[in-house]
């Protein structure tokens, strides 16, 4: 793993007052309609932890298994929130279609993303909470799937268990690759790696269903992109500027967007840094012959002196060049 990051292009440079200050490596897939390699740069084929990219594959399990949310509450199961109240109260929802409250979520307590409603959170004396925590909504959706088929609650975050065992075989049919290298996620919850080009491939097929469960989350997460990030995030811009987008961040820096026409997108900075993941997202649109203004506002992100613009953070022409159009 650490070879093929090391080999993986710098693919965003940050420049001060026109001097090159800091670089990040990392690596793009893009995948045609039909799931093949359309162009790549850095390791596609490597093995790589999606993290929270995977929640609309591990909702698409969720509902084959049984999972009966409508389209606000299934984009929540796919979400990694901010902790706005609007947010907080879809999870209680979700618990208190099986009768449960935010006792029956099995995550570390945290503040909210979005510091407005940490601040907010603070302020009102309030302690940190599993249900502030950004994947209380998926957990709420693994809850109520357990709940609906019969299992035991207090055992839904083992790999093991049934629900567990319904999400890791949707991401292999998805990803059309076997998930490896089990581990356990910030959130206490099963986490498996896949290659790069399969987390495009799964995005592409997702956004570009028809039918099945595959369709409601793609709908779910184009009719409700507030639920899946936030009211202020890049996420929700991205989604409001390209028609028929489906995308998820994740954490470590990678992003993943499928298409309508079925292209996938997936990408993973090798240092794992956020502020370059939407700077990379936006290029590659760019590069695909998407053009709006908030493209553009991500694929030159501003680095500030005194509180003035003195340079910028931007993809790597050269690197993205690569990709081809």
């Amino acid at each position: 793993m650490v070879s093929a990051f090391e080999s993986d292009p710098v693919i965003v440079e940050v420049v001060r007052n026109g001097f090159l200050e800091s670089a990040h490596r990392g690596r793009v897939a893009i995948t045609n309609p039909d799931g093949s390699l359309a162009s790549s740069v850095g390791a596609e084929f490597a093995p790589m932890y999606p993290r929270s990219a995977n929640k609309p594959l591990q909702a698409v399990g969720m509902l084959r298994a049984g999972l009966d949310l409508d389209e606000e509450l299934l984009a929540l199961v796919c979400a990694s929130h901010s902790g706005e109240r609007f947010q907080l109260d879809g999870v209680r929802r979700i618990l208190a279609m099986s009768e449960l409250d935010e006792s029956a979520l099995q995550m570390p307590a945290d503040w909210p993303l979005d510091a407005q409603a940490r601040e907010e959170a603070i302020r009102n004396g309030e302690a940190k909470s599993p249900l502030a925590m950004n994947c209380s909504g998926k957990h709420a959706g693994m809850i109520r799937t357990t709940v609906l088929n019969g299992g035991d609650i207090a055992s839904y975050r083992d790999p093991d268990h049934p629900t567990q065992l319904a999400v890791v075989r949707a991401i292999d049919d998805l990803a059309h690759e076997q998930a490896t290298n089990l581990a356990i996620d910030g959130c206490g919850a099963p986490l498996y790696a896949i290659s790069l080009y399969a987390l495009a491939r799964a995005f592409g097929h997702i956004a570009s269903a028809s039918d099945g469960a595959e369709l409601q989350v793609a709908t779910a997460i184009r009719n409700h992109p507030e639920y899946v990030s936030g009211t202020w995030r890049d996420e929700l811009e991205l989604h409001r500027a390209i028609p028929g987008l489906m995308a998820k961040a994740g954490a470590e820096s990678v992003y993943a967007a499928g298409l309508p026409d079925g292209r996938g997108i997936a990408i993973k900075i090798s240092d794992g840094h956020p502020r370059a993941r939407p700077v990379v997202m936006a290029g590659v649109l760019q590069r695909l012959g998407f053009d709006h203004e908030t493209l553009d506002d991500h694929a030159s992100a501003p680095v500030l002196g005194a509180g003035e613009r003195v340079g910028e953070i931007r993809p790597c022409k050269e690197t993205l060049s690569a990709l081809g159009a």
